[in-house]
């Protein structure tokens, strides 16, 4: 069972989340907050899988809390959610340790999606939002395109950068291309040193941007 602490400041959205959420039937909220602070004092207590963070929060926001539990609490992976007027936190989630995006108003289905692969190790990012936060990257910080990037790669890296993007984890993986978990450890940390990214989800958004995400 996947143990999941949420923290949004709407009680109906909490509301709407934990109620998708327990239609997985894999998927457990063992404690909901109204804002980051409260939820890194849950996260310190129940030490859930995942920590679904709200970005916009009093007291602490969503990015805040995930900074503090990536610091303090890192097995506990988080899942930020997010709206199309979130963009300008974009960048400065990236480097706070979130795993994922999911879009309030997209797929429910996305959230449990969401929750499963960054539980797993995984990176998750909704497709709208994959596009927005490489549409507000591109105009931040201009760069080669994507297909460029990647040209560095060799073809096995191309593979396992696309399964990155698609949210899975190194096992999972593994077990999709045949080899060790080991071995997609170093595959993973070659890209990451070869496109100039820091954690799966700049890995996923590259991925996401140049559509070599697998079908």
């Amino acid at each position: 069972m996947i143990r999941v602490v949420l923290a949004d400041d709407e009680p109906v959205v909490r509301f709407g989340v934990r109620a998708v959420l327990g239609t997985a039937g894999d998927i457990e909220v063992v404690a909901e907050a109204e804002n980051g602070s409260a939820a890194i004092d849950l996260v310190a207590r129940h030490r859930p899988d995942v920590a679904v963070l709200d970005i916009r929060m009093p007291v602490f926001d969503g990015l805040d809390a995930a900074k503090v539990i990536r610091e303090c609490h890192p097995g506990t992976k988080t899942l930020v959610l997010t709206t199309f007027a979130d963009d300008a936190y974009i960048s400065r989630a990236l480097g706070e340790g979130a795993a994922g995006f999911v879009l309030k108003t997209g797929d429910p289905q996305e959230i449990i999606s969401g929750v499963r692969a960054v539980a797993n190790g995984g990176a998750f990012l909704s497709p709208m939002v994959a596009k927005r936060v490489v549409d507000q990257l591109s105009r931040a910080h201009p760069r080669p395109l994507a297909t460029q990037r990647i040209e560095v790669l060799t073809a096995r890296e191309r593979e396992v950068l696309g399964l990155v993007g698609a949210g899975l984890s190194n096992a999972e993986i593994a077990a999709r291309i045949h080899v060790v978990e080991g071995t997609v450890k170093v595959y993973v940390s070659t890209i990451f040193r070869q496109l100039g990214v820091r954690n799966r989800v700049q890995a996923a958004i590259i991925a996401h941007e140049s559509g070599i995400i697998p079908g």
